[in-house]
Formats: structure tokens, C-alpha cells, sequence
């Protein structure tokens, strides 16, 4: 169903090459050419430009791309969907940003499964930006964030509430203390996720309205994996900003201790985010009522 013209221009852009396209697809280079050369006419641009001795594309040549894979993950999808039909299954794909791959969340999926023999759930770990482009294009079925998309095509429902604190080591002296203040912060090494993820952009907007910036204060290390940051923070080589379920577990088999930090309301919500065509509302509430589940349990 899918046009040879758009899989011959995926791969030349995958590939970056015309000639390496050509062998990747097992046509000559002239077809290739023709492929693009069509496509190009069909719809009135110029969807490459060649600088350097390297492809790039044209402003409109992105729109194409964009639709372009829009195209063949549909495809994917709709093949996807007659096979699970046929064996009355039904396939998700879900997209969960790094934080909340870390708390619970495998824990409802696994459990979701096991309940429910002909579920299949693939899940992705990436960024809210990534995420939101993926839910898009169709690539996946759900997205799990903190926070929420403000885009008509999406749908959300609340999942929970979150908020961030700071986690330090048992053994260390704010530990022992009910609230830590920024000046506290200051004086500790810092041990903070990456400047593009959501919860170092939630900490640092609580920074400046206390008229703080992060330069005064000791960073020194950024990791992007929240497990190894608890692992460096149960050690004691530091402190970190990280979330209130991400460090529920650890904090109930006592592994580290979590205090709020006064004058930083780091509170932001969890979303089940999805298309308005997305219609297996069942699965949606199953989700969220074995999340709420599993919470009380962690709680207690």
C-alpha cells in the first residue's frame, strides 16, 4: 500500500546517500534519482538540497519527511493491528520519560499484563520532547510525563501527582533534619539529572523565583541515569534533586533518605497522555487504577 517513491525516499535520507540507498534497496542509483525526481514533481518542490557533498533537506523536504514517516508507521501500525486481530491480541507501544521509568511504572505494566493475557506492551524511555514528536507521528500509543502537552490533538488523564526532594544518604547530616533550606543545598555536592530533562528544568525554575541561580552552587557531577545518581547518592558522594516516587522504594528498604527543601514547591503532575482517536478507554482506567494500587501499597 505504501508507495515505493516514500520508502526510497526514507532511506535516502537514513542513509544520507543516493548510492548507498540504491544498494540498501537493491535498485540502481538512476531509479533512486527518479523515485526522488517524481515525488518532487507530484508535489511541486525541491525536497533536497546537496551543500558540502551532503544532503539536506529543504524546509518543505521536512514537512515530507515528517508525513513520510507518518505514512509507513501507520502502515506498520495497520499491519500491526490485522496480525494481533488474528490472534486476538492487542499490541501498545508506550512511551515513559527517564524519571518515571524509575518509579513504579513497569511494575502497573508487568501486572497489567499479567492480568490480561492478550496485551503486548512495548515500552519506550525518552524525552517529553521526543515523546510528544512520537506520539505524533503515531509511532507510539500512549506517553506517560510529567506535566502535560498543550496540544488539542491529545487527550490526558491525571495519573498522579508528584513533586521533587532532595535525596541524600543516610549517613548524612541533613538526614537528620526534617526540612533542608537552599543555603543547605550550597554547601552540599550536587549530583543533578541533565539541563534538557524535566525535573532539572522544575528545579532550576524554583531557583530563580528565589532569585537563585544554579552557578552558586556545587554541581559536581550530571548524570542522566536516575539509578546510578541514587546508587552515587546512597554512597554519599552527594546529594540530588530527584522525585518523590522515583526515591519511594529506596526510602521505605531504607537505602536513602528524601526532605523538602524549603521554599521550593517542585510540584508537577503525572499524565497519561494520548491521541482523541485512541479508543480503548478500558485500558486507560485499568492503568490508572493498579498505579493507584501499587502507590497505596508502597505507601503503607
Amino acid at each position: 500500500m505504501i508507495s515505493s517513491k516514500v520508502i526510497t525516499l526514507l532511506k535516502v535520507w537514513e542513509l544520507k546517500s543516493y548510492t548507498r540507498a540504491a544498494e540498501a534497496l537493491n535498485l540502481t542509483q538512476p531509479a533512486v534519482s527518479q523515485h526522488i525526481k517524481q515525488l518532487e514533481e507530484e508535489l511541486g518542490i525541491k525536497i533536497f538540497n546537496r551543500l558540502d557533498k551532503e544532503l539536506k533537506l529543504t524546509t518543505e523536504g521536512e514537512i515530507v519527511m515528517k508525513y513520510a514517516r507518518r505514512m509507513i508507521t501507520l502502515y506498520q501500525n495497520l499491519s500491526q493491528a490485522i496480525k494481533d486481530e488474528k490472534r486476538q491480541l492487542k499490541h501498545l507501544t508506550i512511551g515513559v520519560t527517564h524519571s518515571l521509568e524509575n518509579n513504579i511504572i513497569s511494575s502497573v505494566f508487568a501486572k497489567y499484563c499479567n492480568e490480561n493475557d492478550n496485551i503486548r506492551i512495548t515500552i519506550i524511555t525518552d524525552t517529553v520532547k521526543n515523546l510528544y514528536n512520537m506520539l505524533k507521528i503515531y509511532e507510539i500509543d500512549l506517553a506517560i510525563i510529567e506535566g502535560k502537552i498543550l496540544d488539542d490533538n491529545f487527550k490526558s488523564i491525571l495519573l498522579d501527582t508528584d513533586y521533587l526532594v532532595l535525596a541524600v544518604a543516610n549517613n548524612n547530616p541533613l538526614a537528620k533534619k526534617n526540612i533542608a533550606t537552599i543555603d543547605d543545598l550550597k554547601k552540599e555536592r550536587l549530583i543533578l539529572r541533565l539541563p534538557n530533562s524535566g525535573t532539572r528544568t522544575l528545579f532550576e525554575a524554583n531557583l530563580a523565583s528565589n532569585n537563585e541561580l544554579l552557578d552558586a552552587f556545587n554541581i559536581v557531577l550530571e548524570v542522566d541515569n536516575i539509578a546510578t545518581i541514587k546508587e552515587l547518592v546512597q554512597k554519599n558522594f552527594g546529594v540530588s534533586i530527584l522525585s518523590r516516587s522515583a526515591c519511594a522504594q529506596d526510602v521505605k528498604e531504607k537505602r536513602l533518605t528524601t526532605i523538602p527543601v524549603k521554599n521550593l514547591s517542585m510540584i508537577r503532575e503525572i499524565n497519561i497522555v494520548y491521541h482523541r482517536d485512541f479508543d480503548h478507554y478500558d485500558i486507560l482506567n485499568d492503568i490508572a487504577k493498579i498505579y493507584d494500587d501499587i502507590m497505596k501499597i508502597q505507601e503503607n
